[in-house]
């Protein structure tokens, strides 16, 4: 591990004012990814900036009957919390099915949107990645690439995006609220992360000096009945080869609200624009889930070694909207 200076942050103030003055300063929260990136000489800051004690650990109900969510709150407590059970299970769900009990009691809702990815090569500091040495190449194309994506993807980088939470709060239309010196701004979540295009090491929209402070989820009666369905090598402590994120409302019949996002498949979570808009109005049946899952993976390309996850996603999608189908009462 390389020599950084170390900042302690009592607050978002000092804390944006510290990332704004020293170039290379990383935000340490609860240090699940930094740690072992730094260990790993991935990372290389120059200052870490500990914003542990910043207070942020509130969960607030909105007017609305929405939450927001401060950027420490851990995993673990966000996914018992009695709000997040009853409106948003999707979102507890999603929470639960990532790392372990250890890691999501120390590991923040800030944090689990701005980790890195989990592909092989970009750890790997001997093989080309362009998301961790830009220009270099990408050895995963042509290497491993079984846990790799096939939407979103380009000649240059077919990363995955690793979180679960966001997933969740990519199909509830949760918003990020970022601060720094200048000000705070608000993004949709799914803005929040970039198709790697020709520069696959700029992830997300932030700047370099800007600090995530809250998440909001507004208020969703379609939310009630949703589900998170995560396919992945074994039981526990796995990234998705595919996940869902949905949920579903019914009404004689006939689909009348639903939302989709696709997790393990893209470079960053994956909103379902095109399965909702087939499904939107249709009958709840089978032949228009899979129908909608068509439409969503149209323009999924896949390298050999992970084609399978185009089917297996189809397969995924239709299966969590039976599922949601059955629970909301119209089986």
């Amino acid at each position: 591990m390389r020599p950084f200076a170390y900042v302690s942050a009592p607050d978002v103030d000092t804390a944006v004012r510290a990332i704004a003055e020293q170039p290379g300063a990383k935000l340490l929260g609860g240090g699940t990814n930094l740690v072992d990136l730094m260990r790993q000489d991935v990372e290389r800051p120059t200052t870490v900036v500990d914003i542990s004690s910043v207070p942020l650990t509130g969960v607030d109900e909105l007017p609305d009957g929405g939450l927001r969510i401060g950027a420490l709150v851990r995993n673990s407590h966000l996914a018992a919390h009695p709000l997040v059970r009853t409106r948003f299970p999707v979102l507890a769900q999603a929470l639960l099915s990532g790392a372990s009990g250890q890691l999501r009691n120390m590991a923040t809702v800030g944090g689990n949107l701005l980790q890195r990815t989990r592909c092989l090569y970009f750890v790997d500091g001997a093989a080309a990645c362009n998301k961790r040495e830009p220009g270099s190449g990408c050895d995963a194309i042509g290497g491993f690439h079984r846990g790799n994506a096939v939407l979103g993807t380009s000649e240059h980088c077919v990363a995955t995006h690793p979180s679960d939470m966001a997933v969740a709060l990519a199909a509830l239309d949760a918003v990020v609220e970022a601060q720094s010196v200048r000000g705070t701004r608000r993004i949709p979540l799914v803005e929040l992360h970039r198709l790697p295009g020709d520069t696959p090491h700029l992830e997300t929209v932030l700047d370099a000096d800007e600090l995530i402070t809250a998440v909001e989820v507004p208020a969703s009666a379609v939310a009630a009945t949703s589900r998170y369905r995560k396919v992945r090598d074994r039981a526990s402590f796995a990234f998705a080869l595919v996940s869902v994120a949905a949920a579903l409302d019914v009404e004689d019949g006939a689909v009348s609200a639903v939302r989709v996002a696709l997790g393990g498949v893209a470079p960053k979570p994956w909103r379902a624009y095109e399965a909702e808009r087939v499904l939107t109005g249709a009958p709840a049946t089978e032949e228009s889930f899979r129908a909608a899952a068509e439409a969503e993976l149209a323009d999924a390309s896949g390298l050999p070694g992970n084609d399978f996850k185009i089917e297996l996603a189809r397969r995924t999608i239709v299966a969590t909207l039976r599922q949601l189908r059955v629970e909301g009462g119209a089986a």
